[in-house]
């Protein structure tokens, strides 16, 4: 098998064949001395053929998608999944802190293509459309994430931060932050309740991995933000009772 090479924060890492490669607070790739992160939280593999991406610890999950952002999986402790794609990004976050990094083949078993865009310009991956004060949550809690130059790490603002930057009020602002995660949450997106009809506790930094994952947003909305202060309840989207 040909080796992987991962990239974080601008520098490379080689994986051979036969040897499991560490991802984690203190690995082969030390990703950041956050005590939040696992000494190794993700290992990568080789096995029956195929490259996997294996959770190796206990309590964080990893967010993966393809290039395109049409597939993603969510790798919860214990679970492992095969590299199938040539290039393959992966999201978590520990604490406030979100980081991302990319695996790069020098092949893929599966290719994959967006068949479905939107005419009007709107955000939309099938079966999620978001409305357009819904869409500057999302932007708002991913900004960082969306503006670094690179995969790297970033910070989750609060909900304090995103509505001030937002222009809400605390109460406006969790009630749509509710309304994306129930949205989401119904289609099957996972982690973003805690059980029993509660909402998890680190659903912003779920919803940012999500959206950023899935292309849900994108570098080419953060120019809504510009706009936000003119409130959430300036756009045409009345009659969606998510809004």
């Amino acid at each position: 098998m040909r080796p992987l090479k991962v990239e974080y924060c601008g520098e490379w890492y080689t994986v051979n064949e036969g040897e499991a490669f560490g991802i984690g607070r203190e690995s082969d790739l030390t990703i950041d001395d956050n005590p939040y992160l696992h000494r190794t939280f993700l290992t990568l593999s080789s096995e029956y053929g195929l490259w996997w991406l294996s959770n190796v610890g206990q309590l964080l999950s990893a967010t993966v998608s393809d290039a395109t952002g049409s597939v993603q999986a969510w790798v919860a402790p214990g679970a492992k999944l095969p590299l199938v794609f040539q290039t393959v990004h992966v999201m978590f976050s520990a604490g406030s802190t979100t980081y991302d990094f990319t695996i790069h083949a020098e092949e893929d078993f599966y290719n994959t293509s967006l068949t479905a865009r939107p005419a009007d310009g709107g955000t939309t991956i099938l079966p999620v459309t978001l409305t357009t004060s819904q869409r500057l949550l999302v932007v708002a809690l991913a900004e960082h994430v969306l503006s670094q130059p690179s995969a790297g790490r970033s910070v989750v603002p609060t909900s304090a931060e995103a509505a001030a930057r937002l222009g809400w009020s605390m109460t406006t602002f969790n009630r749509k932050l509710d309304n994306v995660c129930e949205k989401l949450d119904k289609i099957g997106v996972d982690g973003l309740r805690g059980g029993r009809g509660r909402l998890a506790t680190n659903r912003r930094a779920r919803l940012v991995e999500y959206a950023v994952a899935t292309r849900l947003v994108s570098t080419d909305d953060l120019t809504l933000l510009d706009g936000a202060d003119d409130g959430p309840d300036g756009d045409a989207e009345g009659t969606d009772p998510a809004a």
